[in-house]
């Protein structure tokens, strides 16, 4: 009796995004999607999707807003209407699950919290905890560049901004896997890691409401107002959730796949050490090489769409990472060059929702690996096909030993 090899998956009509080898590498399929006669793929796995693979047309789609909506931004189901029932059905994460006329003032109040001259305070404090994170294990000579160096940053940073303690980073980082990994294919888990969440800042807005603090990002948002009125509660109860859940999982994942290339690559921790004045660019060039989001956007209203019949709740994955390879925008787009001359990247997306906290996330990709290669000049992986990734809505590495 033989066993017969399993049929191929054609990623034209049934891609997977968490097939293992998918996850691993994601770029030979999406190449494959992109360069063939129709580049939008379709699956009916994880509750349907469509996925463009060109630059142009994520980025189009990012663009049109009314037909493209945000109303359920995560990769798989459940279906729109039943996203945000419970307790919490009016909290979401605004202003990346929100469409006009709301969005404009969901950004707006945010976006000063973000801008250069807000996050720059935040550079020394990431240092630090860069610095403390490498005295664990540097005298060991080994260690997991994912699990005790990347994921341990942004939930530290995001934990100070937000005022709540540091020393819950644990916690925290297994909630935000909790919604964006196991929870994505399991909606039990998800809901729980989402209540998990919310719960939390609920009493932590309870408290700033019996006991304001200054300068406390929580205290401002619930002070603030729009047209005369105080914002809601609600809102500020998303933005928490929204600042946890995206803004830890996504930088973690750009340090884990930057460092992951670095191991690979002793010509670019050359260059690094021999030029500094090299980094802006390096950084951008990493984030487009190793863009880690995918954001689901829901089809409005029936409309064809370059060919595709998409039709009214079709889920559409706009996976940023694809367009940032398309040659058709990036000259050898599979070369990291950190001399590239037009680096247009849609890492942290496009249009009206292009990601308010990417001034910060730029900030710590460069303290992180600028710290680690000061202490870890030269590092290789200990074996390459012992490094996990994790995939779906956020593709970076998990376990990725290293020597040094």
């Amino acid at each position: 009796m033989t066993t017969l090899d399993p049929q191929p998956i054609d990623p034209l009509t049934d891609y997977d995004i968490f097939d293992r080898a998918f996850v691993r590498d994601p770029f030979p399929v999406m190449e494959q999607i992109r360069e063939s006669e129709c580049p939008i793929a379709h699956t009916e796995r994880w509750g349907g999707s469509w996925m463009p693979t060109r630059y142009a047309d994520i980025v189009a789609i990012a663009q049109e807003f009314e037909t493209f909506t945000s109303r359920q931004i995560l990769v798989t189901g459940p279906p729109p209407a039943q996203v945000f029932e419970g307790p919490y059905a009016g909290v979401a994460a605004p202003p990346i699950s929100s469409d006009p006329p709301e969005h404009h003032w969901h950004r707006r109040l945010i976006l000063p919290y973000f801008a250069p001259q807000s996050i720059a305070k935040y550079e020394s404090i990431t240092s630090d905890w860069c610095n403390q994170l490498i005295d664990r294990f540097i005298d060991q000579g080994v260690a997991d560049s994912a699990a005790d160096y990347a994921q341990q940053i942004p939930v530290r940073v995001i934990a100070h901004m937000l005022g709540v303690p540091t020393d819950m980073s644990d916690t925290f980082t297994g909630w935000v896997r909790g919604v964006l990994e196991a929870g994505l294919m399991d909606q039990e888990v998800r809901l729980a890691a989402r209540k998990n969440i919310l719960d939390f800042f609920r009493d932590q807005i309870a408290d700033r409401k019996a006991n304001p603090r200054e300068n406390d990002l929580i205290t401002n948002l619930l002070a603030a107002e729009v047209d005369g009125e105080k914002v809601p509660e609600d809102y500020v109860h998303g933005v928490c959730n929204l600042m946890l859940v995206a803004g830890v999982d996504t930088t973690w994942s750009s340090i884990g796949a930057s460092l992951w290339h670095l191991a690979q690559h002793p010509e670019h921790r050359q260059q690094l050490r021999d030029d500094p004045e090299l980094w802006p660019a390096a950084v951008e060039e990493l984030l487009r090489a190793y863009a880690p989001v995918t954001m689901a956007r829901i089809v409005d209203h029936d409309i064809e769409f370059q060919g595709c019949p998409m039709k009214a709740d079709d889920r559409v994955l706009m996976s940023f990472s694809a367009a940032n390879r398309d040659p058709r925008q990036f000259e050898n787009p599979d070369v990291v060059d950190f001399h590239r001359e037009h680096n247009r990247h849609v890492a942290f997306g496009a249009g009206i929702h292009r990601c308010a906290g990417s001034n910060l996330a730029r900030l710590e990709l460069r303290v992180a690996l600028q710290t680690w290669l000061a202490r870890i000049p030269e590092f290789e992986l200990a074996d390459p096909s012992a490094v996990t990734w994790a995939g779906g809505q956020v593709r970076g590495t998990r376990q990725c030993a290293v020597t040094f």
